[in-house]
């Protein structure tokens, strides 16, 4: 109402001046006077105030009152039975309370119009009653607005009302549609053990100081769309059994849902929170689609009842211990969410971030049998521990954390180890060992003391989830993650270690051909330069046939021999004897004799080769395979 308007009633003009204050006090008139109750004569004022008795209406709008004058009025009508105000329809519209409003215990039986007034110090209406609709509409809290234990049988009207104080509304019951929208909380809103029978609307409000919700129950729909939260929003152990609508609301600080339930939400989101959403302990009921833009997402511990998608931008997820008992996606959203109106939600608190990705920080002590990972990065995750994890469905680009790929000198000697999927826990324990090289990553928290026992099942498991998915590739590079913490652990045989030490060395597992096509290379030279020094025989062995002719005739019998070849003794390194040793070499490959004429030692170097090459290229052949097959 406009300060130089007069009000639609009859009011007191008390200390009008045409200059200054046209108006003038602006209190109705006291019924059967032309003064408002304030400025009412002392007599007067007695005998209005000894004519009210319990239940009656009430009419005092823009009237100002003092702390007296209102405990005055409440004194009129108060039971005597009970000890409490009773008031019927109460109008104080427009009013300006100076001292406290002490309301506490009173009952309301018809409306409680209290729009538009101004609460200059504390508003008492605790265990208040509200038989039908308590409106204050466009109030101002100057002060502390107590309402705890209240009970609102009607409708509660608290749109555009304005809290400059403290706004305690603990253990309050609101039995109709509790509206709050637009309504500006400057410091704590306080609704914790509050119970919403009716549909609760807090759309478009402002929280700019702590929300506390913890233990609510909203048993209606939760209306919080497009209200911002500018502090932590608490709605620890809160239950929702009807919708939760948080569509476009802003969290600029944590959203704590920890151990609330959800029965019948189905959606809650799309929603923006630059802190943290917990969600730790919370339980779904039914099916939901969760859509965050958040920090970090942290599920531990969490049960979902039925299906649920989990849709996220920017965020980080520990999703350690969470149970569900139905399929369950986790997806990074690769464009901003889209609202019901077609609008984008906003993404101011991420300006500045220009990687939208998802990370998933652990999946520890979770079932994953029914679990889908969509586009998710995966190298920080923690994997051991997690129990069917052969059953886990990799859906798009998920990433896993790769060996450090650089070669880095050790003391005398270059070490590089091969490029390949890693999991967070080897980098942390290979960290940890001692004379670790560097670009292992160290900043893996909760990995604890996780070896090669415990990482060697978990890379077996990861291979199978990648085989069941055709993607042979990447179910390499976990195998080969599987055989070298089977090579590094302590309760494998030092036999069988060794053993795998040797497969390692010469073709990673049967992975790498480079490796087994440098040994093969390597072997083949080495054979090339001993046939070549002492296989290859000087010349070609000569034939001579040796026998005697009876004088008499008859049969004639002739054996025929051949020199053993001859070793070099000048000239080995020629062009001829390069060709023959290539050939005896090219034929050992394929497992063929070459026909050669060797010396000895040439005969056991070509035996050896017959034998050593042709695994080696085996061992090539087979790694290309595992490299290329669907």
């Amino acid at each position: 109402m406009s300060p130089s308007r007069p009000p639609t009633w009859p009011h007191c003009a008390h200390g009008a001046d045409s200059a200054a204050d046209p108006v003038g006090c602006r209190g109705i008139h006291v019924p059967g006077y032309t003064q408002c109750l304030a400025h009412l004569a002392g007599t007067d004022r007695d005998a209005y105030l000894a004519g009210l008795t319990p239940g009656a209406d009430i009419d005092h709008r823009g009237t100002t009152f003092t702390e007296s004058l209102l405990d005055a009025l409440l004194d009129a009508l108060r039971d005597p039975t009970t000890g409490s105000p009773r008031i019927g329809t109460a109008g104080f519209e427009s009013a300006t309370f100076e001292g406290t409003a002490g309301f506490e215990v009173a009952t309301f039986e018809g409306i409680a119009g209290f729009g538009s007034v101004t609460f200059q110090t504390i508003a008492d209406f605790r265990a208040v009653t509200f038989q039908t609709t308590a409106d204050f509409q466009a109030v101002t809290f100057q002060g502390t607005a107590r309402f705890g234990s209240a009970t609102f049988r009607g409708y509660a009207l608290f749109g555009r009302a304005t809290f400059e104080g403290i706004a305690e509304f603990g253990w309050a019951t609101f039995r109709g549609t509790a509206e709050f929208e637009v309504a500006t909380f400057q410091i704590h809103a306080e609704f914790g053990s509050a119970t919403f029978k009716g549909t609760a609307r807090f759309g478009s409000a402002t929280f700019r100081g702590y929300a506390l919700f913890g233990r609510a129950t909203f048993e209606g729909i939760a209306g919080f769309g497009w209200a911002t939260f500018q502090s932590i929003a608490e709605f620890g152990s809160a239950t929702f059994q009807g919708a939760a609508e948080f569509g476009s609301v802003t969290f600029e600080g944590d959203a704590r849902f920890g151990s609330a339930t959800f029965e019948e939400a189905d959606s809650v989101g799309p929603l923006a929170c630059a802190g943290r959403v917990v969600l730790s302990g919370a339980k779904f009921g039914g099916p939901v689609t969760l859509s965050f833009t958040a920090r970090r997402l942290e599920c531990r511990r969490t049960r979902w009842s039925s299906t649920a998608e989990i849709r996220l931008r920017h965020a980080t997820v520990d999703f350690a211990h969470a149970v569900f008992e139905y399929p369950l996606t986790i997806a990074a959203e690769l464009e901003p969410f889209v609202l019901a109106d077609g609008r984008q939600l906003s993404e101011d608190p991420f300006a500045s971030t220009s990687d939208s990705g998802v990370r998933v920080a652990s999946l520890r002590g979770v079932d994953a049998a029914h679990l889908v990972l969509a586009d998710l990065d995966l190298s920080r995750c923690l994997f051991a521990g997690t129990v069917h994890l052969d059953q886990l469905r990799l859906e798009g680009a998920c990433t896993f954390d790769a060996a450090p790929a650089a070669r880095i000198w050790r003391r005398w000697r270059p070490v590089r180890f091969t490029e390949r999927r890693v999991l967070a826990e080897e980098h942390h324990w290979r960290a940890g060992r001692p004379g670790a090289v560097r670009g292992w990553n160290t900043a893996v928290l909760g990995a604890g003391r996780t070896g090669p026992l415990q990482l060697a099942p978990v890379y077996r498991a990861l291979r199978k989830a990648f085989e069941d998915g055709k993607h042979e590739p990447g179910a390499a590079d976990f195998y080969y993650g599987e055989m070298e913490m089977r090579r590094l652990a302590d309760d494998i045989p030092r036999s069988e270690r060794g053993l795998l030490t040797v497969y390692w060395a010469l073709s990673g597992y049967g992975l790498r051909a480079s490796r087994a096509l440098a040994w093969l290379g390597t072997a083949m030279l080495l054979t090339i330069v001993l046939l070549m020094a002492v296989g290859l025989a000087q010349d070609i062995p000569k034939q001579t046939a040796t026998g005697s002719v009876p004088a008499g005739g008859g049969k004639v019998t002739f054996e025929i021999d051949k020199d053993d070849p001859q070793s070099p003794t000048d000239d080995r390194v020629t062009g001829k004897r390069f060709e023959k040793a290539l050939n005896v070499t090219l034929n050992s490959v394929v497992f063929r004799s070459s026909g050669q004429d060797l010396t000895t030692a040439g005969t056991y170097i070509e035996m050896t080769s017959r034998l050593t090459e042709p695994v080696l290229l085996g061992l090539a052949v087979f790694a290309v395979r595992n490299r290329v097959k669907r």
